[in-house]
């Protein structure tokens, strides 16, 4: 695993050892224990003013983990073990909200946007006073502005004004990675989700530098699922194939031993989607309409449903990979429980709207399962699957996968469809899909849109790094010898 930074590590490193005790038996009789195991007495916590805040961290941290979120502490004198006991005894309703904002661990982030640096020469244009609309900028005796951070609304007009370029943008991360403006400080001065704005792209999962933010996890409903004797079956997605260094037959293998009654891939389902997104683009097209987009990407059809609704008659009908993957496995295993296993935060409001999707669990979540089981890949029996999809079906996991697989799929009908790829729904791209919906021009037919730069290999919740898993992907692509171009009738 190559974690890009230490809030990923601690993360994977919590739920591993929640887990540990979980298949040991002693999570709730241990998990009171566990914030001054991590951060014991002459600890120095890290980047915290003292353990003790550090272990009220960890303490609530562990509620998404347990399933529950801040709003759920009615009395701060209730222990974890109760938590854990409602969680494993599911005395609790789940949660409607995807993501969460852990208050204590969110409280290093600056409340102002702009600063005065020494840099500042106490000029006689005076600038940046000049040009502030709520007079917030003070002199100190020798001349240098400051800002006084009680009046200033973070407008960046001293910023723009300053001729020695003094005063400094210092952002806040999740606000800044968040392409919608879904997320903002509350009166408390703490970050707020706003989901009737959020399109859970999980780009402010790993942008927040300490670990504040986090997915309300299902984990503990599966393993209890599973340990109660309950039939569940693992829908991995394509891009489970970038995720672990370990043959795919090997990561099956640890699924099965985790308790999984069997794993269908969901490169499956994407054979269903490849079929009917091509009629349904042919059909488009014959229709006069002018392009149309993918439909796979469920934060891409959050950003339309929310914020770009006059693209919605351009997106394609036909059901995401998931969706017909699931319906496979309920055929295949009627009363079991289906678990969709990928890097995305977005799934789990698409499952929501899904009778055929019980639960969602991430690769990073799954990895910090076969953590706390102790499992080897190495050493775990292989399970191969029972049905073989065709390599252009795992290409889904990439940018250009699913108008590659479509093109394939076309053939020669292809030609004459100009297809694009849109891949990051950042805010320039958003606001490139908000003018093609409005004018109706674009310079290609079929738009592919992923919400996360390189596809879904590299997903906010995926395990491995981007670049990492983008090489071991295709290294496992050039191994499929099924494809479009020799399965006949298909």
């Amino acid at each position: 695993m190559a974690f890009t930074n230490n809030v990923m590590i601690v993360r994977h490193k919590l739920l591993a050892k929640l887990v540990d005790l979980w298949n040991q038996n002693r999570l709730i009789e241990e998990i009171d224990r566990l914030p001054i195991e991590l951060s014991p007495r002459r600890a120095r916590p890290l980047g915290r003013c003292c353990i003790h805040k550090e272990r009220a961290v960890y303490k609530y941290k562990m509620f998404p983990l347990l399933g529950f979120d801040m709003t759920d502490e009615k009395d701060e004198l209730t222990p974890l073990s109760e938590y854990a006991r409602q969680a494993l005894e599911k005395r609790r309703e789940l949660k409607e909200n995807i993501l969460c904002v852990i208050d204590e661990a969110c409280s290093s982030c600056v409340q102002v946007n702009y600063e005065v640096t020494n840099l500042c020469r106490g000029c006689v244009a005076r600038s940046c006073y000049m040009n502030c609309p709520k007079d917030a900028i003070r002199f100190k005796k020798n001349g240098q502005a400051m800002i006084d951070h009680d009046t200033c609304i973070s407008c960046g007009k001293c910023h723009q004004n300053c001729p020695y370029h003094a005063i400094v943008y210092i952002p806040v991360p999740c606000e800044e990675a968040c392409p919608v403006k879904a997320i903002s400080k509350n009166e408390d001065n703490v970050e707020h989700i706003d989901e009737s704005k959020c399109i859970y792209c999980g780009k402010c999962l790993n942008a927040c530098p300490f670990g504040a933010i986090f997915e309300v996890s299902q984990v503990f409903d599966i393993l209890q699922a599973i340990s109660e004797g309950e039939q569940v079956v693992a829908i991995p997605a394509p891009s489970v194939l970038g995720q672990f260094n370990s043959t795919i037959e090997e990561v099956y293998g640890a699924l099965r031993k985790v308790g999984f009654a069997d794993v269908i891939e969901v490169a499956q389902g994407a054979m269903d989607t490849v079929s009917h997104e091509a009629a349904e683009l042919k059909e488009k097209l014959e229709e006069g309409q002018a392009f149309m987009t993918t439909s796979c990407c469920p934060s891409y059809i959050e950003m339309v449903e929310k914020h770009v609704p006059e693209l919605k008659k351009y997106v394609s009908t036909t059901g995401s990979p998931m969706y017909y993957a699931a319906r496979i496995a309920k055929q295949r295993y009627p009363e079991a429980k289906v678990v969709f296993i990928g890097p995305c935060v977005a799934k789990r409001k698409e499952a929501r709207r899904d009778e055929c999707v019980d639960y969602v669990m991430t690769f990073e979540e799954i990895a910090s399962v076969f953590e706390g089981f102790h499992i080897d890949l190495k050493q775990t029996p292989a399970y191969a699957v029972s049905y073989t999809s065709v390599r252009e079906a795992h290409g889904f996991a990439q940018a250009g996968g699913v108008a590659g697989a479509i093109k394939a799929y076309l053939g020669k009908e292809a030609e004459g469809i100009p297809m694009i790829q849109v891949a990051d729904l950042n805010k320039k791209n958003i606001g490139l899909l908000r003018a093609a919906a409005k004018t109706g021009k674009v310079q290609g037919r079929f738009i592919e849109v992923m919400a996360c730069e390189g596809g879904c290999i590299s997903g906010p919740s995926a395990h491995n790094d981007f670049m990492a898993g983008r090489r071991q992907l295709n290294q496992e692509l050039l191994k499929r010898r099924e494809s479009y171009e020799n399965r006949d009738g298909e």
